[in-house]
């Protein structure tokens, strides 16, 4: 009964003991070089964590720097072709420069619209209405969907036949035009994928920035309110400054989100001129045509371009980001 697991089990379980022995001995060392006792007991105890640090992502990282300067198939060993890689990404490669323009089309778009959308439904959500705990926790639900099975169902709604077309059909027969093909034609691709993003409103940053507007002094909008301040001047003179670390928040990790987009595009296949969302571009070089070293470079442009990104934002932070208590110039 348990023979087609028993082999697992076993190596579990030999890799299970040899960390408790590797523990055991970094603590017995530590305490032999007079190190004390308490600092041994942590660095024992962080041990599994290090060694995964050092050779599932320290190491990874080392390595894909030096195969992006490769050509690497699997199934040989690397050769070095110093920039060839980076020449045939910026100069040789039809799909990667549409890859990008719609990359960074789909940050800029879909993550402010994203940020507004999410904080209209928190503003909503901060009210003291009745059953308001069921809509919380309602729209909270798109967060813990699995991503592959709402992609699928994305790609049925766009789909020739699907909901979206069915329910435009009449506007469609008004306008005596033909069905929309959303993701078979290019000058729609960008925008289906924006509507798609919509349904990430509806998740985690909701409830971070609901949890920032509870936290917005009530005194600050009565005291407001009885100056003779409206509803939409208290929201932006008062509400929007007190809730800007978590907007900056949300607008990084929605910008890095939405740059490393993948599961969507992966299940929807887009026209040739388009390109393609490059975390998606980058899987397809790597282990659909085996160009492991050509990926290698097309991510590492990915990551700086992530990091150029994610620095004009926190550059710009100091002009509309408002930390209580902060003083200007510190």
């Amino acid at each position: 009964m348990f023979s087609p697991y028993l082999g697992t089990l076993v190596r579990w379980s030999l890799v299970g003991a040899t960390m408790i022995a590797l523990m055991y001995g970094t603590y017995k060392g530590l305490r032999l070089l007079k190190v004390r006792r308490e600092a041994a007991v942590g660095y024992a105890l962080i041990l599994p964590w290090l060694l995964g640090l050092i050779i599932w992502q320290a190491y990874p990282i080392l390595a894909s720097f030096y195969l992006m300067f490769n050509e690497y198939d699997v199934l040989q060993s690397p050769r070095w072709i110093g920039p060839g890689n980076f020449k045939t990404m910026f100069f040789g490669d039809p799909r990667f420069w549409p890859s990008v323009r719609l990359t960074l089309g789909y940050s800029f778009l879909s993550v402010p619209l994203g940020m507004a959308g999410a904080l209209a439904t928190a503003t909503l959500l901060s009210r003291n209405i009745r059953g308001v705990g069921f809509w919380r926790t309602l729209y909270y639900v798109p967060a813990v969907l699995p991503a592959a099975a709402t992609a699928l169902l994305w790609r049925w709604m766009f789909a020739g036949q699907g909901l979206i077309n069915t329910v435009l059909g009449p506007v469609y027969r008004l306008l005596n035009i033909a069905p929309l093909t959303w993701f078979s034609d290019e000058k729609l691709v960008l925008p289906s994928f924006i509507i798609m993003s919509f349904w990430g409103v509806f998740g985690a940053n909701t409830v971070i920035l609901l949890a920032a507007l509870k936290n917005v002094p009530k005194e600050l909008h009565e005291a407001a309110r009885v100056d003779g301040a409206p509803g939409w001047t208290r929201f932006w003179k008062i509400t929007v400054p007190m809730i800007s670390p978590a907007l900056f928040y949300t607008l990084v990790m929605g910008m890095i989100g939405a740059m490393q987009n993948f599961t969507a595009p992966l299940f929807i296949t887009t026209p040739g001129g388009v390109g393609t969302f490059l975390s998606v571009y980058i899987y397809q070089q790597g282990f659909t045509q085996f160009k492991m070293g050509y990926a290698t470079a097309i991510a590492w442009f990915l990551l700086v371009l992530i990091l150029l990104l994610t620095l004009v934002v926190f550059k710009s932070s100091p002009v509309w980001v408002y930390y209580e208590g902060e003083k200007k110039g510190d």
